[in-house]
């Protein structure tokens, strides 16, 4: 059973009824966001940590009312849960050193994120676009490197295109070259078919939790060309499934984009490459498989 709260719940969880635990349940799973006061007090927790947000490499990023909630609200809860939860698992390696070393805890175990390779597939093709197509899927943050797209595009020139998506207003902000294409906002459906179109993600990122947009481009058979760092590396085996630029680097994204442009055959060998990674390390089934790991070990408490 899933037990939905509204979003004040997670700033004002005193305004939400606590809801009672189903009485058949025997572990809980939270994320570690979840103040305590909804976290049932006599079943085994497991807790999941999506993104540190206290990582010292998201400060550059932050506002300072953002910094602050993070600061004095959301440490605090995590704090607790990372202290008192029978398990706590991250969705990768990099997520799970950096929550060890912000709040002094150990034996954090990693479980990847995972994706529906049945509904994320690619088509088949033999040859890039002409103009070769990139892919930008996100939203539009200095976290996510998006003041890149548009430099990386002027440099690139006619021979490429960028299809993007759109967040709320943000998007509007960055002022964007002719060869760039406003997807808007779109669909489940829609999203897959951006991804199967696509000759290469482009994704300029400077911090992960662990990305799903970047899984699921790859289980399209889709490369990905992102920056090296926190835990893209986990995702991304350089010149295999995909490339890895320099963070910030204008001049490594477009001569990663032109490698591959220029290089069929390899372009080919990686798209095959980016599916055949998810499915051996973050597929749907492999993710859930681990958790239902932990939670037989969980039941094992009672």
């Amino acid at each position: 059973e899933i037990t939905w709260l509204p979003h004040r719940a997670e700033f004002a969880p005193w305004s939400v009824p606590v809801p009672k635990a189903p009485a058949w349940a025997n572990v809980v799973h939270i994320n570690t966001w979840l103040p305590p006061r909804f976290v049932p007090r006599h079943l085994p927790v497991l807790a999941t940590v999506h993104s540190c947000v206290h990582d010292p490499a998201y400060g550059p990023y932050k506002g300072r009312l953002q910094a602050l909630y993070h600061r004095l609200w959301i440490r605090h809860i995590e704090a607790t849960h990372l202290h008192r939860a029978d398990q706590v698992v991250a969705v990768s390696h990099y997520t799970a050193q950096v929550t060890e070393q912000v709040f002094g805890c150990a034996d954090i175990g990693v479980i990847l994120n995972g994706v529906d390779c049945r509904r994320f597939f690619p088509l088949e093709r033999q040859r890039p676009q002409r103009p070769f197509r990139l892919l930008y899927v996100g939203n539009w943050s200095m976290r996510k490197g998006v003041e890149l797209l548009a430099p990386i595009l002027c440099r690139l020139g006619e021979g490429f295109v960028l299809h993007h998506t759109a967040d709320r207003a943000d998007s509007q902000q960055f002022q964007m070259p002719p060869n760039a294409v406003n997807l808007g906002r779109i669909s489940g459906d829609e999203l897959v078919a951006a991804y199967q179109e696509a000759d290469a993600l482009l994704f300029p990122t400077r911090l992960e939790g662990l990305p799903l947009t970047a899984l699921e481009a790859m289980a399209c058979g889709t490369p990905v060309i992102a920056a090296r760092v926190s835990s893209l590396p986990e995702v991304i085996e350089h010149g295999t499934s995909g490339l890895l630029c320099d963070t910030h680097s204008v001049d490594a994204f477009v001569t990663a984009c032109r490698w591959l442009r220029d290089h069929p055959q390899q372009w080919r060998a990686m798209r095959e490459q980016a599916r055949a990674r998810v499915l051996q390390r973050f597929s749907l089934e492999a993710m859930v498989g681990r958790y239902v790991e932990v939670y037989d070990r969980l039941l094992k408490l009672r």
